[in-house]
């Protein structure tokens, strides 16, 4: 039986934890203003991290802002060796998640149906 926490969820936890912290301070970049990591996947070896990002409320595009996170990467990274104690920090590579976007629209839809049968 696979232990609940598992390194792999602990080392994710701690990627997602800091390169928040990273990417806030990191306000000189425009852009960067209103991002969220909403989680980090790791992969089993721990070699490679697809961090899935969201943004609220920013004028620059989704592509934009994962084209930007995706060219300081190396820099992030560079960071995290030096928070991290492990002997390899993973690759990161950044993916807008559309998971908040696709809740609120399946909400709004539900809201909709239900006020439609309410007024009948």
């Amino acid at each position: 039986m696979p232990r609940e926490f598992g390194r792999n969820k602990r080392v994710a936890d701690l990627v997602q934890r800091d390169l928040a912290v990273m990417i806030q301070r990191e306000q000189g970049t425009p852009g960067l203003s209103l991002v969220t990591i909403s989680s980090v996947d790791l992969s089993p070896d721990l070699q490679n991290a697809k961090v899935f990002v969201t943004s609220l409320g920013t004028d620059t595009g989704k592509e934009e802002i994962v084209a930007i996170l995706n060219t300081l990467a190396g820099h992030f990274r560079h960071l995290l060796s030096k928070k991290l104690t492990m002997r390899t920090v993973p690759r990161l590579l950044f993916v807008y998640d559309y998971s908040v976007e696709r809740g609120t629209y399946l909400s709004a839809l539900i809201d909709s149906v239900t006020r439609d049968k309410s007024e009948k």
